[in-house]
């Protein structure tokens, strides 16, 4: 899930430079991008360990609850590796093919 706000200069960089090709990615299929506004609504069905204060903020979910995060875009050479992180930590192997789309 991706908490955004409009008038986010870092949420137009992530869609600018990573947002494209993000669905297409290993990472984009095995976790694939909902977006949600800062301000709501929020999905039914979510439980957050807490309510994002900044965006972007990517939040792995598995049933509807948060796994873990990353707070802000980091730039695109580093996003890819972080996603990553994050699903290995949480036991999510990436779908085959290549990382970073």
């Amino acid at each position: 899930m991706m908490v955004e706000q409009e008038g986010c200069i870092y949420c137009e960089a992530w869609d600018r430079e990573i947002g494209p090709g993000f669905p297409k990615s290993s990472e984009g299929r095995t976790a694939p991008l909902l977006r949600v506004d800062i301000d709501g609504p929020w999905p039914d069905g979510i439980a957050l360990d807490r309510r994002p204060t900044i965006t972007p903020t990517f939040i792995l979910l598995r049933g509807g609850a948060e796994l873990s995060r990353l707070e802000g875009y980091p730039g695109d050479q580093y996003f890819y590796p972080l996603i990553d992180g994050m699903l290995t930590d949480a036991g999510i192997a990436a779908a085959s093919g290549k990382a970073g789309g």
